[in-house]
């Protein structure tokens, strides 16, 4: 690759000495209290807690009962930047990613126009470097126009900058093009991510069918529609010894056919979202348009089926699928709304509350799970380790709070975890070195 993957915008690289902080970060072996120093934005100083006198210049933060966990990486937001920035842009959605605790994010291509050239790319990481307040990748779509007919010049999107390509938001639907998208993608690098979905049996669905589209009368999408590809894609990235990334996985069948390709030693990963993780179809019953979201919430077997797969690492990391809509775009009966669900600035206390909190996972391994996805696309996973630049989230876990109760950062609000009591709260993100969001209340307290 020629041009460097990530782009953030202007930054004031932080001072900052967290004092007596419970440092949890799986990959570096740490859990307990320390004092965390970082100079000029990276990691300078780690030490036993309370032993560390504040510098010059420095902001001491009285972090006690606090935790301070490596930022977290997203592989699959729409910032709808170009075309759609009534929905979101780079500003607002960057900003909305740092208030979630994300250190960086990977921006998907379905925008108006399509990002397929590299003219396009450029353009938009030149607006990143002057706006984004994490650190911004983008993805460019793996066929012009994202009409499954024409490759993209892969090659030349690489060279500037191009993290890896995908169509998401339609699938692409000839496995003879996947097929010559992976035999590019051996030339040329970059991972292939992949919107798993066959039309022929999801068109005109809204929901997941079964029972409850049967009872609501609505359209249903059966869970063969994303299985069956999985497993096609799969065994075309194993006969062509390439790699691909599939993106919101969301049922029983498609982990099943996942774990197959695996143990066949075919090179594939995949992510789930927190609302496929905590929420189902019968969510969808009341009919409210924030639960509309593709692929669709499935049923609690499902659900619980992820839950094990990430657990068991056949899924490899948390994903939102940040998808924002305006306000009137989604106040509109069910099956006409878009689909979609924001989720940056909940995904991390949703998924506290769901599944941690209740035992189900241990939080060292939700960590773990919501950092990975730097490592699938050939980037440096965050880390506290002296040297490495701060990339690095503080949290309240004790903190209780209403989703939506104060706003949004994102610009829109069509968020299916809205009106819900969550803990754990993202205090201070620090993301590329420069604190990217500080929390509105007064919630640390200054020596």
């Amino acid at each position: 690759m020629g041009a460097q993957p990530l782009v953030h915008g202007p930054q004031q690289p932080a001072e900052l000495l967290f004092s007596d902080v419970h440092v949890l970060d799986p990959r570096s072996g740490l859990d307990g209290p320390h004092d965390v120093r970082v100079r000029a934005g990276r990691i300078a100083e780690l030490a036993a807690p309370g032993t560390l006198a504040s510098e010059h210049g420095e902001e001491l933060l009285d972090a006690r009962s606090q935790w301070l966990l490596p930022a977290f990486f997203d592989p699959h937001v729409h910032l709808r930047t170009p075309g759609q920035e009534h929905k979101e842009d780079l500003e607002s959605g960057t900003r909305a990613a740092a208030a979630g605790g994300y250190g960086a994010v990977l921006a998907m291509p379905n925008t108006d126009p399509v990002l397929d050239s590299a003219p396009l790319l450029r353009s938009l990481r030149d607006a990143a470097a002057r706006e984004a307040h994490v650190a911004v990748g983008f993805i460019p779509a793996i066929t012009r126009g994202s009409e499954g007919r024409q490759l993209t010049e892969m090659a030349e999107l690489r060279a500037e900058g191009a993290v890896g390509f995908s169509d998401d938001g339609r699938p692409v639907e000839s496995a003879g093009m996947v097929r010559k998208a992976l035999q590019y993608q051996r030339l040329c690098g970059g991972v292939l991510a992949l919107h798993e979905e066959d039309p022929t049996l999801s068109r005109g669905g809204s929901v997941n069918e079964g029972v409850i589209s049967a009872a609501l009368g609505l359209g249903g999408i059966p869970s063969v529609s994303e299985s069956t590809m999985i497993s096609r894609d799969a065994a075309l990235a194993g006969y062509e010894n390439a790699r691909v990334h599939f993106q919101h996985v969301s049922c029983a069948d498609s982990v099943e056919a996942i774990a197959d390709a695996s143990s066949r030693g075919w090179r594939v990963s995949a992510e789930v979202t927190p609302h496929h993780l905590l929420l189902t179809e019968q969510d969808v019953r009341g009919l409210d348009t924030r639960m509309k979201m593709n692929p669709p919430l499935a049923t609690d077997n499902d659900r619980r089926a992820l839950i094990d797969g990430l657990r068991g690492g056949t899924i490899d990391c948390v994903a939102t699928d940040h998808a924002p809509h305006a306000r009137d775009e989604k106040e509109v009966p069910f099956e006409q709304a878009p689909m979609g669900t924001t989720g940056l600035e909940t995904a991390f206390a949703a998924l506290y509350t769901g599944l941690v909190r209740s035992g189900v996972l241990p939080l060292a391994l939700l960590v773990e799970r919501m950092t990975a996805g730097a490592g699938l696309f050939e980037l440096p996973c965050a880390t506290i380790v002296p040297g490495e630049p701060a990339n690095m989230v503080l949290v309240d876990l004790d903190a209780v709070w209403i989703a939506g109760e104060r706003g949004w950062e994102s610009r829109s609000e069509n968020c299916c975890f809205a009106g819900r009591r969550l803990h754990g709260r993202v205090l201070l993100t620090v993301a590329a070195g420069a604190v990217a969001y500080r929390e509105r209340a007064p919630v640390m307290a200054a020596r």
